[in-house]
């Protein structure tokens, strides 16, 4: 089959890169594959046999390519251009013979006419000479008229082969006047058009279609170009959840990824025609710093794509939480310092993407300063209305420094340029910021000590009601951290976990605007308590500098209140506060998280545990702060973390312990609960007959009184009223105060029954978030559990028939929740690489007649019939439980007592049962496929 003169071999063909990753001829050795080729197609008798043994040939060539190419990644795992390079350079060589073989050995046309001229050329990713591992092949053939039958007999030919190569191609057949056409109507398009690289074939022909494009499309329609493509960021934005630091970004499509560096270039090479990004630099919009951030960021984040492509086998851009640990891991990052080594990996990460959003920035405020992108209708509306001071001065709507020597004169204009801003409601210039980051060195320590400084930045907390907009930028540029030195070090720092949703220093900002917004008034509804404590009055300036540094001491192996506490006795009086203050605030941050601990772990009924609380805050005016200190800590922990179910705890727990500090703790005491508690359940049954509301009032022991709200009291009288020894009743309703479904059982109590409903609600995928179990004096169990779904919702009505079917089912022993749990309770591929360590603790204090067991760890969905089963089997009466999920974490606490109705004083005891708890822990993690 092999035609006469086909040793010609295409000068693209032969052409010999320097610039990869490792030596071109151990990527794709051109002379030894053309000579195996001819070698191999010399003994081919058809066409069938030549397309198998070119296609046999390339698989291999391709195969030890491909692992040239990741081993000298693995080598040098930053080197993120040259690796892309080398892959699409051996894409373009598979691409280049097989296009060959097809012209040259199947098709073979001795005398072309015009018409039938075809050129091969690479558009998209493929065009701009970049691919990761398995990233698609675009291709355009290029023809000058209607295709004729030899070149759709060469393209049918190439993409045979090219799919028999498992190549992923995307292609199309046009002609020059199709190209353009096209791409006026398409923007997808026309943006892969932009970036065009003639592979072979024809090279007039390609060189027609670059001059049509630019001449007949792009010189005229850029403004309408750049709009498109960016109403195709916001919306690509907004799908990737609209954040810089979501917890798995996708590297890629999201905010501060590949894409927006690329959509960058697209733009200056629509509008100016460059050829690569360093002509942004002689053409101003970038200057050589801002370029070689430019470089730095993207090739990082290739290196990290690349990766991502050679750990899953597969094209996939998402970092999710098991990719980023594999990441890391091959990129060399290691655990020091108190932080893993993912952690420090995404740290660097979400910086890259900090720095792809300034450089954004700045190229898009260049593009308006030439008019070519349109500045925003409501800018233009407001053009005439900002006025600046001197040394300022409002450009395209934004504020800049018009006169730099004056700028500089103080260097406290590096904080009151922000003052100006927030006063003159405008952003800043890049111009502007520009400057700014630039000369970081000006805020000194003379500066910092500053009292002048100080009373402007506690200003930008406290004047112009919208704090976080001054420190997000002031924290983008780098002037927060240099101000602050302390705060350096949570800059981008991602939390390798499922419970926060931002980076540390996002966090941060967060529950600053969480607290700005109760001030503004806009959350009375939702936040009647917070609302009303900031209502009547507290020392804002303690609580805003509390919230800015409650988490300074994140990222070491310390603990990060105690050690940010130590950090703020330093930075708080370096920010102008008294001695006072100063105490409340290194108060506020050692116990920030007291308050959340004590309501999600704790049962607030217990008297002690008001009690204890109440001795720790020691006064109201303390209370007040860390309540509102707590509730925007919550709430900026990330979408959904704040519900119903939290503000409630908080509330009872405020109300409790205000009221306890107000009247004297001495007035709470079980005594004075029970006697209301009887009070009001007679009121609220006062339609009973007296023979039935005594045997009522009379058949439950004191922590029924205490530990229940009146109406699920109410419930469990109505289901207890008569009630025969094989019945099981229950009563389910939504509790929309908690945002929960509440769940009350009534039945003949016997041992472990308090595990088999665990199991029964895990069956049917309810989380519990807290449950109460009491036995009466006539031997009746009452149990009732608060649980939402697996979106932390209450149960919608429907599914309640479902839940109570298997409820009943698993009671009366007609299902066995341990089997039936085994393939229910499994941890998600993705989840499987966090780490929590097991910490079981047992105090006898915290409860006057109860031993509390606090086990912290690793959450899955079989785990707390685990450890309630164990319990049971060793004579472990549970009264409550009250179960604290922070993501793959979870606190379950268990208020118990022993068989003979006694707190666990025995040392051994509580070792012997701590030993069974974690060795069901531990058997349960390994069948549920943790880490």
């Amino acid at each position: 089959m092999a035609s006469p003169d086909s040793d010609a071999v295409p000068t693209e063909l032969s052409n010999t890169p320097d610039n990869l990753i490792c030596p071109a001829s151990e990527v794709f050795d051109t002379p030894v594959v053309l000579a195996e080729l001819r070698a191999a197609l010399a003994e081919c008798t058809s066409e069938k046999d030549v397309r198998l043994a070119t296609v046999r040939l390339l698989r291999q060539t391709r195969a030890d390519g491909m692992a040239r190419i990741a081993r000298a990644f693995l080598e040098a795992p930053f080197q993120g251009h040259t690796t892309t390079r080398a892959y699409s350079w051996l894409t373009d060589q598979i691409v280049r013979t097989v296009l060959f073989v097809a012209t040259e050995h199947l098709h073979r046309l001795p005398n072309p006419t015009e018409g039938e001229r075809l050129s091969l050329i690479a558009v998209g990713g493929s065009g701009r000479g970049e691919m990761a591992p398995f990233s698609d092949v675009d291709l355009l053939f290029l023809t000058p008229y209607k295709i004729t039958p030899w070149a759709e007999s060469v393209i049918e030919s190439m993409l045979y082969m090219l799919w028999d190569l498992k190549l992923k191609v995307g292609h199309a057949s046009r002609t020059v006047k199709d190209c353009v056409r096209l791409a006026r109507e398409d923007y997808t398009i026309r943006t892969s058009l932009v970036e065009y690289r003639h592979l072979a074939g024809d090279e007039a022909l390609a060189k027609e279609l670059g001059e049509r494009l630019w001449e007949d499309l792009f010189k005229s329609t850029a403004s309408d170009f750049i709009e498109a493509k960016l109403e195709e960021r916001a919306e690509r934005h907004r799908k990737q959840g609209g954040q810089r630091y979501v917890v798995e970004p996708n590297v890629k499509e999201g905010k501060g990824g590949l894409r927006d560096l690329q959509s960058l270039f697209w733009i200056a090479k629509y509008v100016n025609g460059v050829k690569n990004a360093a002509e942004l630099v002689d053409l101003k919009v970038f200057s050589a710093e801002e370029y070689d951030t430019f470089k730095k960021a993207e090739e990082f984040l290739w290196a990290v794509r690349c990766h991502i492509h050679l750990i899953a086998g597969r094209a996939t851009d998402q970092l999710t939480f098991d990719v980023q640990v594999d990441v890391a891991a091959a990129m060399q990052y290691t655990d020091h310092g108190g932080r893993r080594g993912v952690e420090h990996f995404m740290q660097d990460y979400f910086r890259m993407a900090t720095h792809v959003g300034e450089l954004t920035r700045i190229f898009l405020t260049a593009l308006e300063a030439n008019h070519t992108k349109a500045e925003p209708m409501l800018v233009r509306l407001l053009k005439r209305k900002a006025k600046a001071k001197a040394p300022y001065a409002i450009k395209q709507n934004r504020l800049t420094i018009a006169d730099t020597d004056a700028f500089f004169a103080d260097k406290l204009n590096m904080l009151r340029i922000f003052e100006e801003a927030l006063r003159t409601g405008t952003l800043l210039h890049p111009d502007a910021m520009r400057l700014i980051a630039a000369n970081l060195e000006v805020i000194d320590e003379d500066m910092r000590n500053n009292k002048e400084a100080r009373r402007l930045f506690i200003g930008l907390l406290l004047k112009h009601g919208n704090p976080e907009r001054a420190l997000r930028r002031m924290n983008e540029l780098g002037v927060l951290a240099a101000f602050i030195p302390e705060f350096a070090p949570i800059v981008a720092m991602m939390q390798f976990n499922m419970y926060h949703h931002y980076t540390v220093d996002e966090h941060t900002i967060q529950v600053i605007s969480n607290l700005a917004q109760i001030e503004r008034k806009e959350l009375i509804e939702e936040l009647p308590v917070a609302s009303g404590i900031l209502e009547r009055g507290v020392n804002r300036r303690v609580l805003y500098v509390a919230l800015l540094l409650h988490d300074i001491g994140k990222g070491r192996p310390e603990d990060h209140s105690i050690l940010g506490a130590q950090i703020a006795r330093r930075v708080a009086p370096r920010l102008g506060l008294n001695k006072k203050e100063c105490e409340t605030v290194e108060w506020l941050i050692r116990y920030h998280l007291l308050m959340s601990d004590v309501a999600q772990k704790r049962d607030i009924s217990e008297p002690r545990t008001v009690r204890g609380f109440a001795n720790a805050v020691k006064s109201v005016e303390r209370l007040d702060l860390l309540t509102v200190l707590t509730v925007c800590d919550i709430r900026g922990v990330g979408p959904g973390t704040w519900n119903n179910w939290k503000a409630v705890l908080l509330r009872n727990l405020y109300k409790a312990t205000k009221a306890a500090l107000e009247t004297g703790l001495e007035d709470l005491n079980r005594e004075s609960q029970e006697v209301e508690a009887k009070r009001m359940l007679r009121a609220e049954l006062s339609h009973w007959s007296a023979k039935d509301l005594k045997t009522e009032i009379g058949r439950h022991y004191g922590p029924y009184w205490q530990g229940l709200p009146l109406s699920a009291q109410t419930v469990f009288a109505k289901l207890l009223h008569e009630i025969k020894d094989d019945e099981i009743k229950i009563d389910l309703m939504l509790d929309e105060d908690r945002d929960a479904t509440r769940a009350c059982f009534a039945m003949v109590d016997h041992p472990g029954l308090f595990s088999r409903m665990t199991g029964a609600l895990a069956l049917v995928g309810a989380n519990i978030v807290d449950a109460r179990t009491y036995t009466s004096k006539d031997g009746y169990a009452t149990a009732v559990f608060w649980v939402q779904d697996n979106d932390g919702n209450p149960y919608e009505a429907a599914r309640l028939p479902r839940l109570r079917k298997m409820i009943e089912r698993t009671l009366k022993g007609e299902v066995v929740a341990r089997e039936a749990l085994k393939d229910k309770d499994k941890i998600k591929k993705r989840e499987r690489a966090f780490r929590v360590p097991t910490n079981i603790s047992f105090d006898n204090d915290g409860s006057e007649i109860y031993t509390i067991i606090e086990v912290d760890t690793r959450d899955r969905p079989g785990l707390l019939y685990d450890l309630t089963r164990t319990l049971a089997d060793n004579s472990v009466y549970i009264a409550s439980a009250v179960i604290a999920t922070y993501g793959e974490q979870v606190v379950d606490t268990f208020y118990v007592k022993d068989i003979v109705g006694l707190k666990y004083y025995s040392e051994s005891k509580r070792a012997s049962l701590e030993r069974k708890l974690r060795e069901a822990i531990s058997q349960g993690a390994e069948r549920a496929g943790a880490a």
